[in-house]
């Protein structure tokens, strides 16, 4: 496994390994992935063989803490990806445009990555040595893409006769003593309206070991060929949806004091409904998901401990760059500064991503090439424009369709600041 991170101060400094070094052996044994890694380095004491740049290799023998960490990142977290061999009719990177660069065609199906970074699995892929090693492991707890409780059904949507074992894949998993959350991909006339009833209700059966379960509308962009008939949920079919399962939802709060079951951001956007107050999403177990994520940005926002900015002495006009789905709830938090300084003028700039196609409207999936046309359209004089930072590659500064923030630099010699939270949006605005 290549080191391609050392935290400072770490154990990793002290033993003076660096960027490039490749631990090929630890107390003997060779990693699999960053999950062998970790239980062998739990040992007090610890051999690794390394294989340094020049391929010299080098044994080094320590003494550590039982919790103390090595202090490092590694390239992959995995030897290989185990990938995802369905052919689900609503999959995402069937969908992709065609030339994009190769790590977005991969379609991950890896336990491993589900409990390290909580990637969803379908379970369909899982080999007997992997659920024995989940169990072994105790690897808990895992993201589960269960979409339908109907053997059927899910077997019609995911296209593989392994889909239909869903209720023994998942009494392995609790067998094992593992817990797991869900979520399903919404579909219309597939797996909603009785059936979205009937998965909910025996999903909730298997409480404590399913922790929640996320429900989001199935997105479908122009690139897609498959002839199976899907469609995506228009504005009565996302307040049907919504009013459909905020009766789980209230009789599950009463019950429990959770709501356990939540919708993506996107059905609320769609229904052109407020999102649900903070206590809704409880403590936002599927954040990284999609779910609450503009709630949780809203209350970021007001609760930013930034000192209140007086007045700018000198006009600032400051572009945001958004998805169309978020845009109302940009512009009402951006206004409320706005009504505080004369001089600060923030346009809110929805873009319609071409790329992907229009229906395609959250931030996520914006390219540099639509936000480039979008500004030149809305062409003015601006000293700041604000970009999601979701729409950038994780760690780097490049957008899906590979332009960069240097790119939009370039064309319009103004600072560009990728923004995340709401504090960091209320910050920007602040200056």
């Amino acid at each position: 496994m290549k080191i391609s991170k050392i935290y400072p101060e770490s154990l990793a400094e002290e033993l003076e390994l660096v960027v490039g070094d490749n631990i090929l052996e630890v107390n003997g044994n060779k990693p699999r992935d960053l999950i062998d890694l970790s239980f062998e380095l739990a040992e007090e004491e610890v051999e690794i063989l390394i294989e340094h740049t020049d391929g010299e290799q080098e044994l080094i023998a320590f003494e550590k803490d039982v919790d103390e960490e090595l202090g490092v990142e590694f390239e992959s977290a995995v030897d290989k990806i185990q990938t995802c061999k369905n052919n689900c009719v609503f999959c995402f990177v069937n969908m992709i445009a065609p030339n994009m660069r190769k790590t977005l065609s991969v379609k991950d199906d890896d336990y491993r990555l589900s409990f390290l970074y909580g990637n969803f699995i379908t379970l369909t892929n899982l080999k007997p040595a992997d659920f024995n090693r989940i169990k072994n492991f105790h690897l808990s707890p895992l993201y589960v893409s269960v979409h339908s409780m109907n053997p059927d059904i899910r077997a019609k949507m995911l296209r593989t006769p392994n889909a239909a074992k869903i209720h023994s894949h998942l009494d392995a998993l609790e067998n094992a003593g593992v817990e797991y959350h869900t979520q399903i991909v919404l579909c219309p006339n597939l797996n909603d309206g009785a059936e979205l009833d009937y998965t909910i209700t025996e999903l909730l059966k298997r409480r404590p070991h399913v922790l929640s379960l996320a429900i989001v509308p199935v997105g479908i962009t122009k690139y897609r060929r498959d002839k199976f008939t899907l469609t995506q949920f228009d504005k009565a079919g996302a307040l049907k949806v919504i009013a459909q399962v905020e009766k789980f939802q209230k009789k599950i709060r009463e019950e429990c004091g959770r709501t356990f079951v939540y919708l993506g951001d996107e059905f609320y956007f769609l229904a052109g409904l407020d999102m649900p107050p903070v206590e809704y999403y409880d403590d936002f177990p599927q954040i990284e998901n999609g779910i609450g994520m503009t709630r949780n940005f809203i209350e970021e926002f007001h609760d930013a401990k930034i000192l209140p900015s007086t007045s700018y002495s000198l006009p600032s006009k400051i572009d945001v760059i958004c998805g169309t789905s978020i845009a109302t709830v940009l512009k009402k938090l951006a206004d409320e500064e706005v009504s505080k300084n004369p001089n600060l003028d923030v346009k809110i700039l929805p873009v319609v991503n071409n790329f992907f196609g229009s229906k395609i409207n959250v931030s996520g999936l914006l390219t540099g090439g639509d936000i480039i046309d979008t500004l030149k359209k809305f062409d003015r004089p601006r000293d700041k424009i604000l970009i999601p930072a979701t729409a950038l590659k994780f760690g780097e500064n490049v957008f899906l369709d590979d332009v960069t923030l240097a790119d939009i630099e370039k064309n319009f010699s103004v600072q560009i600041v990728p923004v995340s939270t709401g504090d960091e949006f209320l910050k920007e605005i602040r200056g």
